[in-house]
């Protein structure tokens, strides 16, 4: 956990006015030791418990009970100025990655992303050829190649990704973490020119 917090408060120096999207928010743990101080934010839960906590919790940020793909496709919460990705989902980010990138009505000048990646594991069992979003990269780089390379992999997916949007990766930085390193984390900060 603390180079979870570590990776998120340095990400929040580079921005000088942050504005979260947290995807995940689950019991508020990061929003506690990161994003407290912070007045504006939009946050999803899917479990109706979760996000009625969530929505006490933070009483000035916009608190959704939905599948935060479904809803960033929708363009719901886009009514502020986001500018600092947080992604904390229980396996792959890209999928969410990806939906915002096509759906978002508006991106900023510097966007601020952080995600905590659970498919190292699926990689360690020769499992990235079945992740539809992982196709493209298998497919250059075959499978077998995934698991000790996945950090490199996440980076260059995210400037792909990033770069459909006018983007450029100016800053990155990746680790390995959990049981037997199955978990990545990584953040980055991607300027439009």
């Amino acid at each position: 956990m603390p180079l979870k917090i570590s990776l998120r408060r340095n990400l929040l120096k580079e921005m000088s006015h942050p504005v979260i999207l947290e995807t995940h928010g689950g019991y508020g743990k990061i929003f506690e030791l990161c994003y407290a101080h912070l007045l504006e934010g939009v946050v999803f839960e899917k479990d109706p418990d979760k996000a009625s906590y969530l929505a006490l919790q933070r009483p000035t940020w916009a608190v959704y009970e939905a599948d935060c793909e479904i809803a960033v496709r929708g363009g719901i919460g886009s009514h502020l100025a986001v500018n600092f990705l947080d992604l904390d989902p229980y396996g792959s980010p890209w999928e969410i990655i990806k939906t915002f990138f096509e759906n978002w009505p508006e991106f900023p000048d510097r966007l601020a992303v952080a995600v905590n990646d659970g498919l190292r594991q699926k990689c360690r069992m020769q499992g990235a050829w079945s992740v539809r979003a992982l196709a493209e990269m298998v497919a250059k780089y075959g499978n077998q190649v995934f698991y000790l390379n996945y950090k490199e992999i996440c980076r260059e997916l995210m400037e792909k990704k990033a770069a459909r949007v006018g983007y450029r990766l100016e800053r990155w930085a990746a680790y390995y973490c959990g049981f037997a390193g199955q978990m990545t984390h990584y953040g980055a900060i991607l300027e439009r020119s």
